[in-house]
C-alpha cells in the first residue's frame, strides 16, 4: 500500500516526469482487484500458462520472467501487452 496520502498533491510531484508505464503502475498499485489478482497469480506455479494468460487478458500487461519476488524497480516488471 502507498505510504503517503494519495490525496496530497505533493505526493504526485514526480508524476510529471514518469513514463507511461510508471503512471500505469501508480494507478494499478492502488486498485484492490488488481492487487487480489496479482496475489492469486503469485500463488500459482510459474508454468500455469492459463492463469498467466487470464491475468494478461484482464489487465493488459504481462510480467517478464513471471510474477516472482519483487525486483528493484516495479515499473520494470510491467511489459505492455502486445495485443493491447
Amino acid at each position: 500500500m502507498p505510504s503517503s496520502d494519495w490525496r496530497a498533491p505533493a505526493a504526485y510531484g514526480h508524476a510529471h516526469s514518469i513514463p507511461a508505464a510508471g503512471f500505469a503502475w501508480e494507478y494499478l498499485r492502488r486498485d484492490d482487484e488488481y492487487r487480489r489478482d496479482f496475489h492469486r497469480l503469485k500463488q500459482k506455479p510459474r508454468h500455469d500458462t492459463h492463469a498467466q494468460t487470464a491475468f494478461t487478458n484482464r489487465w493488459g500487461l504481462r510480467f517478464r520472467g513471471g510474477p516472482g519476488p519483487a525486483r528493484r524497480s516495479r515499473i520494470s516488471l510491467l511489459d505492455a501487452c502486445a495485443s493491447a
